[in-house]
C-alpha cells in the first residue's frame, strides 16, 4: 500500500473534528453514486425531489481512545414497503413543521432510536445526495456521549449496532459489487462489519464522508 493510501486509511476522530472545524458549508460536494448511469437518472431533477435527511452518530470517546469511538446504524424492518431490512443511518422525510434537515434529523432519530436531541452535538452537514426513489437526502454529522442508551421503533427498525469509527472511515475498506436496478446492472458500493452488509445509498454517504476526511488529512486541515 502507498504512503498515500496509508494516509487515508488511518483518518479517525481527531480527523473528523478538524474537517468539520474548517469546512465550508457554501461549498459542499454533492454525494454522487459509484454508478454513472444512476447520477444520470437524477441529474437535473434534484429541486423537484422530497427534501429527507439522514443522522450520522458519532460517539465522542475518552482522551486517548480515539480508536474506540463508533457510529450508528440500524436495520430497517422487515414491514417497512421500501428498503425492508436493509441497513440505514436513523432519518426519513422532512415534515412541514421542521425547520430543516437538522430538525428533520433529529426528529427522526428520536422517533426511531429513542435518542433525544438534547443528547445530540452536531458537527455539520454533508452535500445532498438524489436518488432515484424521489429523495434528496442531506447527511447531518454529529457526536453523541459513549454511553448512549437505544431504543429501537418496533414499527421501523429491527436492530440497532455500532461500527468503528475507523472503518467508516478508511476508504480503503469499501469495495463495489453490481445489483440490477431498472432492468441493468448497476455498480453499489458496499462495507462490511461482522454479519452486516452496509452497502447502496448508506455506504455511498458514508464512504463520501471518508473521502472528504481524508482528503482534509492529507492537506492538514
Amino acid at each position: 500500500m502507498s504512503q498515500q493510501s496509508t494516509d487515508r486509511a488511518i483518518s479517525s476522530y481527531p480527523d473528523l473534528i478538524a474537517y468539520f472545524s474548517q469546512l465550508d458549508s457554501g461549498a459542499l460536494k454533492p454525494i454522487s453514486h459509484p454508478d454513472k448511469s444512476v447520477n444520470q437518472i437524477v441529474d437535473g431533477q434534484e429541486d423537484s425531489l422530497r427534501r429527507a435527511a439522514v443522522l450520522i452518530p458519532v460517539t465522542r470517546p475518552v482522551p486517548g481512545q480515539e480508536h474506540k469511538s463508533k457510529v450508528v446504524l440500524t436495520v430497517r424492518s422487515e414491514n417497512l414497503r421500501s428498503h425492508a431490512g436493509q441497513i440505514s443511518l436513523p432519518g426519513g422525510t422532512r415534515d412541514e413543521q421542521d425547520a430543516d434537515e437538522v430538525a428533520t434529523a433529529l426528529r427522526e432519530s428520536e422517533e426511531e432510536i429513542g435518542l433525544s436531541p438534547q443528547q445530540v452535538d452536531v458537527l455539520g452537514r454533508l452535500g445532498d445526495m438524489a436518488l432515484p426513489s424521489g429523495f434528496r437526502v442531506t447527511p447531518i454529522v454529529a457526536t453523541i456521549d459513549a454511553d448512549s442508551r437505544f431504543t429501537a421503533s418496533p414499527d421501523e427498525v429491527a436492530d440497532i449496532f455500532l461500527v468503528p469509527l475507523e472503518l467508516i472511515l478508511n476508504v480503503e475498506a469499501y469495495s463495489s459489487s453490481t445489483m440490477i436496478f431498472k432492468e441493468k446492472p448497476r455498480q453499489v458500493l458496499e462495507l462490511y462489519y461482522e454479519d452486516y452488509r452496509i452497502w447502496g445509498a448508506t455506504a455511498a454517504i458514508l464512504y463520501h464522508l471518508a473521502e472528504e476526511v481524508a482528503n482534509c488529512r492529507l492537506k492538514r486541515c
